[in-house]
């Protein structure tokens, strides 16, 4: 995974410096771009201001997904065990309605994903898949934790729980999912996306697997 998402940034970086040397107009706006940047990691401004409902529960369910992992007592300690050291953990409480949270949010977005005809010209079929692979992990996890399951069922949710958790890891420099370490440089490629040298259409069209579609 790590090796993965090392890769898919030297590749865009790679790929945005090609395209600022083949660009006409060299000019960027950096003020702008960091603005924008920080506004992008730091969304609260813009919550209010498109699709303020749909961009919460995102939010929210970004929120879940990296807590819960990083914070769960049964996690840390793991990592403690090959450490040697450990960090505050959420209580079984606050793990608990986290879970709920950020499966109901994941769900909240698949739904309005699917009614949005914007989002729907956009999206491809790993952005309905993507939520519920997620979600995996966050269900058997809870299952596990809360529920009294029998030895063989308990053993079993667990297997699914550690395979889903990994088949994430593995995948995630191959999907949309490496927006996690692609975040901080959206604005700047979005930017240079602008200066696209004569000609770039085709393949962008095809990249983005919208060719001969209407816009």
């Amino acid at each position: 995974m790590l090796l993965g998402l090392l890769r898919v940034v030297v590749l865009d970086l790679s790929a945005a410096v090609i395209a600022y040397w083949r660009a006409g107009d060299k000019s960027l706006p950096w003020k702008l771009i960091i603005r924008r940047t920080l506004r992008w990691l730091f969304p609260a401004n813009r919550l209010l201001i498109n699709r303020p409902v749909y961009s919460v529960f995102s939010v929210l369910f970004h929120i879940g997904l990296l807590i819960v992992p990083v914070f769960l007592f049964a996690h840390v300690a793991l990592w403690e065990d090959v450490l040697g050291f450990g960090w505050p953990t959420l209580s079984k409480a606050w793990a608990d309605w986290l879970t709920l949270g950020t499966v109901a949010f994941a769900l909240a977005l698949v739904i309005g994903r699917i009614a949005s005809r914007e989002s729907r010209f956009l999206s491809r079929k790993q952005d309905y898949l993507w939520p519920m692979v997620l979600l995996i992990p966050f269900l058997t996890g809870y299952f596990c934790a809360n529920l009294g399951l029998g030895p063989t069922v308990y053993r079993l949710s667990m297997l699914i729980h550690i395979l889903a958790g990994e088949t994430i890891f593995v995948l995630m420099p191959f999907t949309k999912v490496a927006h996690c370490v692609l975040m901080p440089f959206s604005q700047l490629i979005s930017s240079l996306a602008w200066k696209f040298p004569p000609l770039a259409e085709e393949p962008v069209t095809a990249t983005l697997n919208k060719k001969g579609a209407r816009v």
